[in-house]
């Protein structure tokens, strides 16, 4: 499609603004040129290209288009004979002339696009970091990574492209040969590798097995007791991604785990921590158990009522869906109940956070409570658990949750003569439904 614009037809309309001081500034209101905004989102493109039916879009809004299923032109509607995108050097050039005259305006000049990334170019480039890796060839292997990562950095289109394109799977298999050395020695090629990998998840089944040696979570773990937070945040993302059946073959992790929740780097790697210890301690195999026991032995209860303290929504969830697994296990329950935080921060949770919190307090206070100790529900309804339950019963909750709610209630009910129970309303504060 040929286009062409007369730079002196600038479409202007100024308007008389108010008058500052003794001022009368007027505030000019620059009008776009048709022909310099995409025909979908109506913004200035920045990246012109033009597809089979001669139409030109912005390369990123065009190809959301297509990523999002359709096969048609959004303009004309008819079916594009091919995706291929060719830039359109010419608007680009006048739009950038545009931009410099209307500097003056606040216009700033758009740069001139990188060319993206093709398949080709990925996929050569993956099948040559699985050949440095193979041939021990550290610094070839780093230099190639470092490639990719730089077009990941140039635009999102680049993201995808490298992500469907296989270099995932490629680095896993370089990470995976070069784990089974010396870690000190590869350091630098593993770290790397590492950093790619993160924004390239969700791993492929393929992928995660592959990373699922021993060799490569006993390399994730180191880095995660490294000093480098940024490195230590990314080994705990990537170690997320792994199954539990390869998770449990590292002794290593579980310690691992716990200190870097114990010694947070930030809210993401927290949250990653939480995430792979919920699963395992939440997985249907038979070493549950002896899951449960190992990480209650390395001290996570007390770890994760510090964590509870001031935890953000995220976190506050995860931490008490771990507490909850752990008190599965009898061990897990001896602990809580003899941690003085549990029971004030279990109950101040309820109601405060969000219903999934909610939930897992109440599932965590009818597993402590036991009948047969009647000075844990004294002290239980001292701090105003007793209202707590009966608002949540309100308010609506799953069945399950209900359940335990009302077993609950009934078990308090025995003690509430003995104990004077303090107002808990100021919490309800915290409520979006009305009770």
């Amino acid at each position: 499609m040929v286009l062409s614009w007369t730079r002196g037809r600038v479409f202007r309309r100024a308007r008389k603004g108010k008058e500052l001081n003794s001022g009368g500034d007027l505030e000019i209101e620059i009008a776009i040129p048709t022909h310099f905004r995409c025909p979908v989102t109506l913004d200035m493109m920045k990246d012109p290209v033009t597809v089979s039916t001669g139409i030109t879009y912005d390369r990123d809004s065009i190809e959301k288009w297509i990523e999002s299923g359709n096969r048609t032109c959004p303009v004309t509607k008819t079916e594009l004979t091919s995706f291929e995108m060719i830039p359109n050097h010419a608007i680009r050039r006048m739009i950038q002339d545009w931009c410099v005259e209307h500097r003056s305006y606040g216009i700033e000049r758009i740069p001139t696009p990188r060319i993206p990334v093709t398949p080709y170019e990925v996929t050569d480039t993956c099948t040559r970091v699985l050949s440095a890796a193979q041939h021990g060839d550290e610094n070839k292997c780093v230099e190639l990574v470092r490639k990719i990562k730089a077009w990941g950095k140039e635009s999102e289109r680049n993201k995808r492209c490298i992500v469907v394109n296989g270099a995932a799977l490629a680095l896993a298999n370089a990470f995976n040969i070069f784990s089974r050395g010396v870690v000190e020695k590869n350091v630098v090629v593993l770290d790397e590798i590492l950093g790619a990998l993160t924004w390239m998840r969700p791993l492929s089944e393929e992928g995660r097995s592959v990373l699922g040696s021993v060799n490569s979570i006993g390399c994730m773990v180191w880095f995660m007791n490294g000093k480098q937070l940024a490195t230590r945040q990314n080994a705990a993302l990537l170690l997320k991604e792994m199954r539990v059946e390869a998770l449990v073959k590292c002794e290593r992790v579980f310690e691992a785990l716990v200190n870097m929740v114990k010694e947070p780097v930030g809210s993401a790697s927290t949250k990653a921590c939480l995430s792979t210890i919920f699963k395992l301690v939440n997985s249907s195999g038979s070493n549950r158990g002896v899951t449960c026991e190992r990480f209650v032995e390395l001290g996570l209860v007390s770890v994760l009522l510090e964590v509870l303290v001031d935890a953000e929504r995220g976190v506050c969830e995860k931490a008490l869906g771990v507490l909850d697994c752990l008190c599965d296990c009898k061990q897990g329950v001896e602990m809580a109940k003899s941690n003085a935080l549990t029971l004030p921060l279990v109950i101040k949770k309820l109601l405060r956070v969000s219903e999934l919190s909610s939930s897992f307090a109440v599932s965590v206070l009818w597993k402590i409570c036991d009948k047969t100790e009647e000075g844990v529900l004294i002290e239980a309804l001292q701090m105003g658990v007793f209202h707590k339950l009966l608002v949540l019963l309100q308010v609506g909750c799953g069945e399950g949750t209900k359940e335990k709610a009302t077993e609950l209630l009934k078990l308090l009910n025995g003690c509430r003569s003995k104990a004077e129970c303090v107002d808990s309303s100021l919490d309800f504060k915290h409520l979006k439904k009305p009770f």
